[in-house]
Order: C-alpha cells, then sequence, then structure tokens
C-alpha cells in the first residue's frame, strides 16, 4: 500500500488522439521506405505474383541449335529477378559455348539425354534428372542423344547481384 499517494494515469481521449496520431505517422513514414532501390529491377518490372503458365500457351522460338520457350523473367517479392525458360536443343547441338556466371540455375530434363558440365566433370542425364549449377562455376550442356532433349532452366538473382552484374560490365567497358 505504499504506492496509494502515487497518482494514477488515466488517459484522455487527448492522449489517445496523440498516440493514434503518432502509429499513424510512423506507419505512413515506413510505407514511405521503398523495399527496393530505384536501380533494383522492380523499380521498371512489376513484381511476379502467383500465377501459372500454359505449356500450350508458351510461344516457341526457333533457334539455330533448336528451340525456345520463355516462361518468365521478373522480380519477386524475395528475388531481384526469377528467369524461367524451356530450352530444346537438336541432336549433337550446344546450347552454348562453356560458360559462368554470377547467377545460379536448376536444370531439369524433360526429355532426351543431355551431357552437362558439371563442376569440372561431364555427365550424361536423362528425363527427370535436375541438374544445379552453382554461381561462378563453368558449366555447359548438350544433347547426346539420338532425339531432341529438352529442359527447363530456373535462374534466379538474388538482391543486390543485377545491381553488381551492371556495375562489373559498365567497369569492363570502361577499361
Amino acid at each position: 500500500m505504499e504506492n496509494m499517494n502515487q497518482a494514477m494515469f488515466y488517459p484522455t481521449r487527448r492522449d489517445f488522439a496523440v498516440m493514434a496520431l503518432t502509429l499513424i505517422v510512423a506507419g505512413g513514414l515506413l510505407g514511405l521506405a521503398e523495399p527496393n532501390p530505384p536501380s533494383a529491377p522492380s523499380a521498371t518490372k512489376p513484381i511476379l505474383g502467383s500465377t501459372a503458365f500454359d505449356w500450350e500457351k508458351l510461344v516457341v522460338k526457333t533457334t539455330k541449335v533448336g528451340a525456345s520457350r520463355k516462361v518468365c523473367q521478373a522480380p519477386t517479392a524475395t528475388l531481384d529477378e526469377l528467369e524461367c525458360h524451356v530450352t530444346t536443343l537438336n541432336q549433337g547441338q550446344w546450347a552454348h559455348p562453356a560458360h559462368q556466371h554470377l547467377d545460379e540455375e536448376l536444370i531439369i530434363v524433360k526429355e532426351g539425354t543431355v551431357e552437362a558440365l558439371v563442376a569440372g566433370t561431364w555427365t550424361k542425364l536423362g528425363p527427370g534428372s535436375v541438374i544445379f549449377q552453382a554461381s561462378n562455376v563453368e558449366h555447359a550442356i548438350r544433347n547426346a542423344g539420338e532425339t531432341p532433349a529438352t529442359y527447363h532452366v530456373i535462374k534466379w538473382n538474388s538482391p543486390g547481384m543485377l545491381k553488381q552484374k551492371a556495375e562489373a560490365a559498365a567497369a569492363a567497358k570502361g577499361k
């Protein structure tokens, strides 16, 4: 009972109004904080939301080595960019020479037989096989079968990677 002499605090309407105004202003300021800086891709492309891609509606582009279908290439809520495409390689063809890049990719073999350069070793793989190509590791893929080979490629750029790529490209041009 020693606290009996202390005054009790009973909030008034004014106190509630000040608290509410403070919360509104603080919330508004948080809303103004841009999650992606202006140089991030979402500043120019809309964020990819949940969607479905109908195989029959994907546009087939004929290439000199087979065909390709672009599924998507856009920023997501957690990535600077998510890219997915489907490549078909004619018998004996390579997608491109061995190379390396900053982004990582996952390849899922749909049909046919491929050989993939993975961590310095060529590996022959068939339908249902999955290949992970790590960042900055030389890799390649070629059709090693008697029929066309089709595979899905899923690539992603984590936050800051596209900016880093752009800076590296600008620095290379400046040399």
